[in-house]
């Protein structure tokens, strides 16, 4: 699980500072909805710190709700990953 955290969380990173490069070139961007599929398969660890060192999509509230309902849902299945299947995440 944490090699699969990793690795989702680079590819994840990638993206998000490839769009926030674009933003700034005017060019065709990945769409919100890209962003959130990554960060639902676990990219949130990755991206929810990148939006606030490079400041990418600081002003759109409804990103910040989805990326937050993605940490937390996150947080719940680690959670029970943790404590009730017994199994680590190593």
């Amino acid at each position: 699980m944490l090699y699969y955290l990793i690795i989702i969380g680079l590819i994840s990173a990638v993206f998000f500072i490839g769009d926030k490069q674009k933003a700034k070139k005017k060019k065709y961007r990945f769409s919100e909805k890209t962003l959130h599929y990554f960060e639902f398969a676990g990219g949130i660890f990755a991206i929810l710190p990148l939006m606030y060192i490079i400041r990418h999509k600081n002003r759109k509230q409804k990103y910040y709700i989805w990326s937050y309902i993605a940490l937390f849902s996150w947080l719940i299945f680690l959670f029970f990953w943790m404590f009730f299947l017994r199994n680590p995440i190593i």
